[in-house]
């Protein structure tokens, strides 16, 4: 009854067996199609110039079709000066006119050469997919140029010549050369990964999401930073102050103020007055830490189950003799007079309470971040478009870690008496994660996202984090963040498979795509794991890295001849890039190459189209039997 139903919907579509024959001819064509470049990129943390170059370049794949098409016929100057006119055709276009270049001999070769490279890159895709990559205004000009043909008597050739000439006398071509170098970049990347980690220590997470929000085909997993924001969108106010904390460490208060219309008006104003002596800033991340100390002391002790007790070490706070207890030993702590805190409470709970200062000025903070009509958007984007890990095409791409134990098996954590391990500890965590955006949430799910971002079995923290060491006390061997064992673990090839068969995936091919921690490579570190079944590919966008990581980090491509990690070296400016033709300097290093050239009947996709044509071969048989008419 199902399938007669299913058939009798599907016939509404293809109403003869002339269309449905059609249609399978047309799906199975499309099998035969390479496989779509994939680019994967994480640990992008604000920097948005850097962030937005290596989008335009495509992670280099542009300046190698660029290098195919044009080696042995234009100089390196030339074939530099292509990419970043594709890169940025607006303002490279405006400095070419300043330099009086822009000649129409130059613009005739210029098209040309973009027409060239935008045939090169849509010759892995249908003709109906190319056309719907392209701004309709110019879709049939587009279509027409990409694919003309030589014909005996060149009519073909004649016609495209005609519609260049036509475009330069309409003065159009600007903005044909725009267009141009959109779809190129469009049809270079078929798909886009983000894998975690947009906001904070950058300052422009804001931009970087607007431009994603624009973005054609895209997924996002979700890294701690994200979860952080999405956390005090939600209302967590332990999320919130720890985001205002962030920004106010690395002086980066823009993005919330004017770019989130979030004022820390009120809290300055409270911070000036209980820390008169010093820079109104600096009182300000000495009001806001305390004020997360004791957030996150009321998230702790409403959340047993949380078992971070041993994070509460604000009433263990001895002012007088400028120490804390830590484990059972006295720490000394910089010098430092905690006005707001009630040490002579009669319960550990009266330390962790607000004053009714600091109640109005969260109050006041949790609205503002609740009612930003942009951060919510941007928020709501990110539970659109993301999740706690993705399975696609046989790759495991998660930010953070899958919580292992000291033995390397899956570690439970028990929540209201009920224990997760493995993917559903994931699954679970998504879910709570998702109900504490709709309008069913409770305190106890943003506390959860508080939990995500930092807690100590957290899939998306990995660590066991060291925030009031690091703000106070003096000896730094109290600063270590011990790790979640996932990271001896993952170096080994028989782990990593566990995780794989954990979420379903069996492949030789399948591998884990991971962000979250930078490569080490001035330290010999390598970002290929486990024998190649691990990849991390922590971006390295933020520049405070650079020093750490000796480079600018990692991104990775997989086309359909195998997969590569790309190397980058620090972007200069986007200046450099339009006066120099300065682009990022980045090394390919082949990580695996197919036997066999993939096609789109080897990805998801291609599962998908394969049960497409079984059902519509189903209502062929229906039709030629009729049972449908």
């Amino acid at each position: 009854m199902r399938d007669e139903k299913y058939l009798e919907l599907l016939a509404e579509k293809y109403p003869t067996e002339q269309a449905v024959c059609r249609e399978i001819i047309n799906l199975k064509a499309i099998l035969s199609l390479p496989k779509g470049t994939e680019h994967f990129m994480s640990d992008l943390h604000g920097e948005y110039e850097a962030f937005c170059h290596i989008l335009n370049n495509c992670s280099g794949v542009i300046r190698e079709k660029v290098d195919l098409l044009f080696e042995d016929t234009l100089s390196d100057l030339d074939r530099e000066e292509i990419c970043t006119l594709i890169y940025y055709p607006v303002e490279k276009l405006a400095m070419i006119k300043k330099e009086g270049k822009n000649n129409e001999e130059w613009y005739r070769v210029i098209l040309g050469e973009l027409i060239d490279i935008a045939r090169l890159f849509s010759s892995k895709y249908t003709r109906s997919k190319v056309r719907k990559a392209m701004p309709k205004e110019y879709a049939y000009i587009l279509d027409e140029l990409i694919h003309v043909q030589k014909d005996e008597d060149d009519n073909q050739l004649v016609y495209h010549r005609n519609i260049l000439n036509t475009l330069l006398e309409l003065q159009n071509a600007d903005e044909f050369i725009e267009v141009l170098a959109g779809l190129i970049k469009r049809l270079a990347v078929d798909h886009l990964h983000i894998v975690g980690d947009i906001f904070d220590r950058g300052p422009c997470a804001d931009r970087i999401m607007d431009l994603l929000t624009t973005y054609h085909s895209i997924d996002i997993e979700w890294g701690n930073h994200d979860i952080l924001w999405m956390g005090a969108a939600a209302g967590s106010r332990a999320c919130i102050a720890t985001v205002i904390r962030n920004n106010l460490k690395y002086d980066n208060m823009k993005i919330m103020e004017n770019s989130y219309g979030i004022s820390l008006r009120n809290l300055t104003l409270f911070a000036e007055k209980i820390y008169p002596q010093i820079d109104p800033m600096e009182a300000a991340l000495k009001a806001i830490s305390v004020l997360l100390f004791k957030l996150e002391g009321q998230v702790i002790l409403r959340n047993p189950d949380y078992k971070m007790e041993d994070k509460l070490l604000l009433h263990k706070v001895d002012v007088k003799r400028q120490v804390v207890e830590i484990g059972g030993k006295e720490y000394k702590i910089k010098k430092e007079e905690f006005p707001t805190v009630s040490f002579s409470a009669e319960s550990v709970e009266e330390v962790y309470q607000l004053t009714e200062e600091e109640e109005n000025v969260m109050e006041g903070l949790q609205m503002a971040f609740v009612n930003s009509i942009r951060l919510r958007q941007h928020i709501d984007f990110l539970y659109k478009k993301g999740s706690m890990y993705r399975i696609f095409n046989d790759n495991l791409l998660y930010h953070g870690c899958v919580p292992l134990d000291e033995s390397g098996n899956f570690d439970g954590v028990v929540f209201g008496k009920r224990c997760y391990r493995g993917r559903e500890y994931l699954d679970y965590a998504e879910h709570v994660a998702r109900r504490a955006w709709s309008k069913e949430a409770k305190e106890k799910d943003r506390d959860f996202m508080w939990y995500l971002w930092c807690g100590r079995k957290s899939p998306l923290s990995g660590r066991n984090t060291k925030t009031f060491e690091r703000t106070y006390v003096l000896d730094e061997s109290t600063w270590y963040e011990e790790s979640n064992p996932y990271y001896k673990f993952y170096e080994e090839e028989k782990v990593c498979n566990m995780i794989l068969h954990e979420f379903g995936l069996y492949s030789e091919r399948a591998h884990i795509i991971n962000g979250h921690t930078p490569v080490r490579t001035s330290k010999g570190e390598h970002p290929v794991r486990a024998n190649g079944k691990l990849m991390v590919i922590d971006g390295g966008f933020c520049k405070s890295y650079h020093k750490t990581t000796g480079i600018a980090g990692y991104t990775l491509i997989f086309n359909s001849h195998g997969i590569r990690i790309k190397s980058h070296q620090p972007f200069l400016s986007v200046y450099a890039a339009l006066t120099e033709n300065k682009d990022i300097e980045s090394k390919s290093e082949l990580v695996e190459t197919e036997k066999e050239r993939l096609m789109v009947r080897d990805t998801d996709s291609g599962k998908k189209i394969k049960e497409d044509i079984e059902a519509l071969k189903m209502l062929l048989r229906a039709y030629r039997e009729g049972e449908l008419e």
